[in-house]
């Protein structure tokens, strides 16, 4: 995604902070999500980057990111109290928080939205996986669906994946892994 090149000094600014956060605490799943938010709030016309501190926009980034992914949640691999997350950037955790749902209203990031999930956790997140069929429309998890359903399903935008492909793509390698031996 192209940033606007009067948003390029702030891009480059708020990524500085990002960065280097993401390697220390979090990981590259993040970084990539941060770093992919920030684009996204740079291209916003007008963009909001545009007032306010690099540090509090960093701090509000990586908090609308980290909690749509659980990171509250001390059965996650990765996982850290709010003061927590908060302390390396020098910032209070209300501020974080605030600025953070801040940033989730202007982005629509949302536990069910696969845009914003790390791809680690889309497959465990029942929400990305839930279709509604028939005339009806009753809610089905797509990874029960027959192959086409699933295609069909991705094809729309519904579904992060086919998972019938992925999981096919996995047999097959490991068959050529084990035949290589």
């Amino acid at each position: 995604m192209a940033i606007p090149k009067a948003m390029q000094p702030k891009y480059d600014e708020i990524a500085a902070l990002l960065i280097p956060y993401c390697e220390e605490y979090l990981n590259e799943e993040y970084k990539a999500l941060c770093l992919y938010a920030l684009e996204k709030l740079c291209r916003k016309r007008p963009s909001p980057l545009q007032s306010g501190r690099a540090r509090t926009w960093a701090a509000g980034i990586i908090y609308a990111i980290a909690s749509n992914n659980f990171v509250f949640d001390r059965s996650q691999p990765i996982h850290y109290t709010a003061e927590e997350l908060a302390a390396p950037l020098g910032l209070s955790k209300s501020t974080m928080a605030n600025k953070g749902s801040e940033i989730k209203k202007m982005l629509k990031i949302e536990y069910f939205n696969a845009e914003w999930v790390l791809p680690s956790m889309a497959e465990d997140n029942p929400m990305l996986w839930m279709v509604s069929v028939g005339p009806a429309g009753l809610p089905v998890d797509a990874r029960f669906l027959p192959l086409h359903m699933q295609v069909e399903a991705h094809k729309k935008g519904l579904i992060p994946y086919v998972p019938a492909l992925r999981d096919l793509e996995a047999a097959e390698q490991k068959s050529q892994e084990e035949d290589g031996e």
